[in-house]
């Protein structure tokens, strides 16, 4: 029995990169709306999102974008299954300003992490 809850768990196991869609640092901020949500990690230098769909599967427009303030942004958009991005830029003490959709949901979140 406990062979089988152990090989159970690894077919079920994710890595790490899936459950972060691809961001390093820590999760700072979580902006849901209809169709999915925005993530947003931190690290010391950086700042990283990407949009996840609600429900995966179905290819469908995405895009994510960030911009750290007196900067350009940075996307990534596309037809996707699960998410978009990650998006990364350099965000040591400034603020960034961050949009996500998928499908016909979208959300921004005005000037965050200041």
């Amino acid at each position: 029995m406990t062979l089988w809850l152990a090989a159970a768990g690894l077919l079920t196991a994710q890595p790490a990169q899936a459950a972060t869609g691809g961001c390093a640092g820590n999760l700072v901020r979580t902006l849901p709306f209809s169709t999915g949500e925005v993530r947003v990690y931190k690290t010391r230098d950086r700042a990283c999102a990407v949009a996840v769909a609600r429900e995966p599967g179905q290819r469908r427009a995405m895009s994510v974008s960030i911009q750290p303030r007196g900067g350009y942004p940075v996307r990534d958009a596309g037809q996707f299954t699960r998410y978009a991005g990650p998006v990364t830029v350099h965000a040591i003490n400034r603020c960034v300003y961050v949009k996500g959709s998928v499908g016909a949901g979208s959300v921004d979140s005005g000037w965050i992490l200041c």
